[in-house]
């Protein structure tokens, strides 16, 4: 073909619309991406975004949240501060942080109040409150804590030898009663002899006395609940301690007998001797407690409840499983279902949640009480097994209102490491070492001879 100089000029014209294009195109994919951001987290639980209970938070707060990390900075610091920070900026657009070494700008830190380093001040509508790390579960919490318009008060009945929020033997509440501190609730213990309930009361705890009650005290209580007050009642397997008025009060009943579950294959799977420490079914699908938790809660030395009247909506979340029954002999070495002896057939209803509308009340909607026949799961030797810690913060949510504000749980990283056995890496050497020189060599092969019979 004749090169003439129409076709020269042709060509010229081309090449450079190509590079302008060219250029064009690469301008407006760096404008992109730099103006918007699109991340796709692939591992196994999400672990490098926020959890889904983060941003249901963010999504209730209504005002700007600002964050102010003092921390002695280098690349590195910075690099893994602003990767948690843009988790939060990326589902709120009022979110905003800075970096401050403390040791250069002293008097910012004196301002906040902020004594050494990696502390972190949370500000949220006004109020702030200072944590001791950045994490999502410090942050998360913090901003939990400053969202309440006021302070959540859960009073612990005492008196009767009831569970203490104090010890921190095996049997204390010590543990759960810390976590609570840090979800924003104000816990105490309160003796009805001495003093009378707090007017803020949000959720009065009667955690299995060993005692009975005084007819006074059960009176207090009475009125407490037909007030619209938010219960959570908890009663071992034995005696009633003379609580059944408030039994007739709430319209139901503890069943008698322990439940147990002899299934040898579930006790050897969960590594449990014991047929009273008992699993139990989660109904997720059901009640707001348990759509968010994945398996099962344990409890030990447990006992039946159900509801016998109408006035509240009642709901069964966690039961025995259906091979169980409530044992009302007692356990030996040797136990067996025997109905004719009054042995109650699985699943049992372990915890009630029960609810009604208030219309007289300018405070709140409804009244809420969770009934449960064990007290051990929450206990510091049991909060930490299955999802029993999970269960009870979402108990205690739920109990003052705060059906959206479930538990934020650190996620694990069960996807770092490839593990491959004999038969696999076999493979893998096999195709590295022969199939794909050999590959190359016969693709080389066949481009050489197609090239020489041209």
């Amino acid at each position: 073909m004749r090169v003439t100089r129409n076709v020269r000029i042709n060509l010229l014209v081309q090449k450079l619309i190509f590079v302008f294009l060219l250029l064009t195109a690469v301008g407006l994919l760096g404008w992109l991406s730099n103006t918007h951001t699109t991340q796709f987290d692939w591992t196994s639980n999400k672990r490098n975004t926020l959890s889904q209970n983060s941003i249901d938070l963010l999504n209730t707060l209504e005002h700007p949240v600002h964050i102010t990390i003092y921390a002695q900075v280098d690349d590195t610091v910075r690099a893994a501060i602003e990767e948690i920070m843009q988790r939060y900026q990326r589902e709120k657009n009022d979110f905003s942080f800075n970096i401050i070494d403390p040791g250069v700008d002293f008097e910012s830190a004196q301002r906040d109040g902020v004594e050494r380093y990696n502390q972190v001040v949370v500000k949220y509508n006004d109020n702030r409150e200072i944590i001791p790390s950045l994490s999502e579960q410090t942050v998360s919490n913090a901003l939990l804590r400053l969202s309440r318009p006021g302070s959540r008060r859960v009073v612990f009945l005492k008196g009767h030898g009831e569970r203490s929020i104090s010890d921190d033997d095996s049997t204390g509440y010590k543990t759960i009663v810390a976590e609570l501190g840090t979800k924003g609730f104000s816990v105490q213990a309160s003796n009805l002899l001495l003093s009378a309930l707090p007017a803020d009361t949000a959720v009065l705890v009667l955690a299995a006395p060993a005692r009975e009650l005084l007819d006074g005290e059960v009176g207090h209580i009475k009125t407490y609940i037909e007030d619209g007050g938010n219960l959570l009642w908890m009663m071992d397997p034995g005696e009633m301690q003379n609580t059944d008025r408030i039994s007739e009060t709430l319209g139901i009943r503890f069943l008698p007998g322990v439940i147990v579950d002899n299934n040898p294959n579930l006790r050897k799977t969960l590594g449990i001797q014991h047929p009273a420490m008992v699993p139990a079914l989660l109904d997720g699908h059901v009640h707001p407690i348990t759509e968010d938790i994945p398996y099962n809660a344990l409890f030990p030395i447990s006992r039946g409840v159900e509801q016998t009247g109408d006035d509240f909506d009642a709901t069964d979340i966690a039961r025995s499983l259906p091979e169980s029954w409530a044992e009302v002999s007692a356990l030996g070495s040797e136990i067996a279902y025997e109905p004719d002896n009054g042995d109650i057939k699985g699943p049992v209803g372990i915890i009630l949640a029960l609810e009604r509308d208030l219309e007289n009340s300018s405070d709140k909607a409804s009244q809420r009480i969770i009934v449960s026949g064990d007290s051990d799961f929450l206990a510091n030797r049991y909060i930490g097994a299955g999802t029993n810690l999970s269960l009870a913060l979402n108990i205690f949510n739920w109990l003052a209102g705060d059906d959206d504000l479930i538990a934020v749980e650190t996620k694990n990283a069960p996807d770092t490491q490839l593990q491959l056995d004999d038969s696999e890496l076999l493979l893998i050497e096999a195709v590295h070492r022969y199939l794909l020189p050999a590959a190359l060599i016969i693709a080389g092969v066949f481009i050489w001879l197609r090239r020489r019979k041209r």
